[in-house]
C-alpha cells in the first residue's frame, strides 16, 4: 500500500489520539482531520506555530514515517528517522560496513549507469536529443572514476533547460529551488527506506563526505531524480513556476513524487514502493545474495 505523505503549512497542534494522528486547530480547539498513522510514510512540517506531541513523534517513528522539519525560508532542513527499522538490523549494519571497495565500485557503477539511462529518456521525453548521453554509457567503469556522471549532467541540464539561462546550482536561480525541494523530499523517501531495509544512511558507496548523515540516500537517490526533473520540467512548461519563489500549489505538486508512477522489472508502481525495491535489492547486494541494485526505468 502506498503510504500518504502529508504537508503541514498552517499552525497545529499534532497528537496522537489512539492510532490516529489528530489535527487541531490551535485558535479555537477544532478538529480538522485524523489520520491513520499506519497509512503515514512522511510527514513536512512547514511552520514555526506546529506543536506535536511525544507519544505521536513515537507512533510515526515506530511506523518508520520520515518526519522533515523545515526552516524560516520553507525549504526542508531536518530529517527524524527511526534508528531500529529492521528484525535483523546488526546483521545488515555489519554486511554494509564491511563491504568490499570492489563492490562498492561495481555498485556505484550500477548506479551512474541507471542514472544516465533516465536521464537520456527524460531528455527524449523533453524532444531534446539525448545521443550525447547515450554515447556516455558504454564509457562508464567500475568507480566510475572518469567521472562520466557529472560530464552526462553538463550535457543533461543544457539540453533540458536550453531556453532558459539555467546553471544547476543549489542557489541558483529557477527552478533550482523548486528541483531543491523535491529532491529534499525524494532523499527522505530514501533515507526511510533504507532503514527499513536494514541499512545506514550514513555509510555510502560513493558519496563520503564527513558532514553528511545521509550519504548512502544521496547515492542511491541519484537514478530517481530524473523523476523531480521531469515534474518540474512541466511546471515550467506549462507556466506554474514563473519566479524563484516555491508556493504552495508548488510544494502541493512536488510533494506527490512519492507518489508517481515509475517501472521495474516491466512493472509499474508508486515511487514510495518501488523505492522499497531498490533498497532491499541493495542490501542483498551487501549479503552476498544478489550481484545487481534494482533501479527504476523512465518509461518513454
Amino acid at each position: 500500500m502506498i503510504k500518504r505523505t502529508l504537508y503541514f503549512g498552517n499552525p497545529a497542534y499534532l497528537h496522537k489520539s489512539q492510532l490516529q494522528l489528530k489535527v487541531i486547530k490551535p485558535d479555537d480547539n477544532s478538529t480538522l482531520g485524523t489520520i491513520p498513522i499506519e497509512d503515514i510514510g512522511v510527514v513536512v512540517l512547514d511552520n514555526p506555530q506546529i506543536t506535536i506531541t511525544q507519544a505521536l513523534l513515537a507512533a510515526l517513528i515506530d511506523n518508520n514515517t520520515a518526519l522533515i522539519s523545515c526552516d524560516d525560508k520553507h525549504m526542508p532542513a531536518g530529517l527524524m528517522l527511526p534508528l531500529d527499522g529492521n528484525s535483523i538490523q546488526s546483521e545488515r549494519f555489519r554486511e554494509q560496513i564491511e563491504a568490499s571497495e570492489p563492490l562498492k565500485k561495481n555498485l556505484w557503477a550500477q548506479t551512474v549507469k541507471a542514472k544516465i539511462t533516465n536521464q537520456a529518456k527524460v531528455l527524449k521525453m523533453a524532444g531534446a536529443q539525448n545521443k550525447r548521453l547515450e554515447a556516455l554509457l558504454p564509457q562508464i567503469q567500475s568507480g566510475d572514476p572518469d567521472n562520466i556522471e557529472g560530464r552526462a549532467a553538463s550535457v543533461y541540464w543544457k539540453l533540458l533547460f536550453e531556453d532558459l539561462p539555467f546553471v544547476r546550482d543549489r542557489y541558483g536561480t529557477m527552478p533550482n529551488a523548486h528541483l531543491n525541494y523535491c529532491y529534499a523530499i525524494l532523499r527522505a523517501i530514501v533515507a526511510r527506506s533504507l532503514v527499513g531495509s536494514g541499512l545506514l544512511p550514513t555509510f555510502g558507496i560513493h558519496h563520503s563526505n564527513r558532514y553528511n548523515a545521509y550519504c548512502l540516500a544521496d547515492d542511491i537517490m541519484e537514478p530517481y531524480r530524473p523523476f523531480c526533473d521531469w515534474m518540474v520540467f512541466n511546471m515550467l512548461k506549462s507556466n506554474e513556476i514563473l519566479g524563484d519563489e516555491i508556493t504552495k500549489d508548488h510544494k502541493a505538486r512536488l510533494l506527490t513524487i512519492a507518489s508517481v508512477d515509475i517501472e521495474i522489472d516491466n512493472k509499474k508502481s508508486p515511487l514510495m514502493v518501488g523505492m522499497s525495491r531498490t533498497t532491499s535489492s541493495l542490501s542483498e547486494c551487501f549479503s552476498g545474495v544478489r550481484r545487481k541494485i534494482v533501479f527504476p526505468e523512465f518509461v518513454t
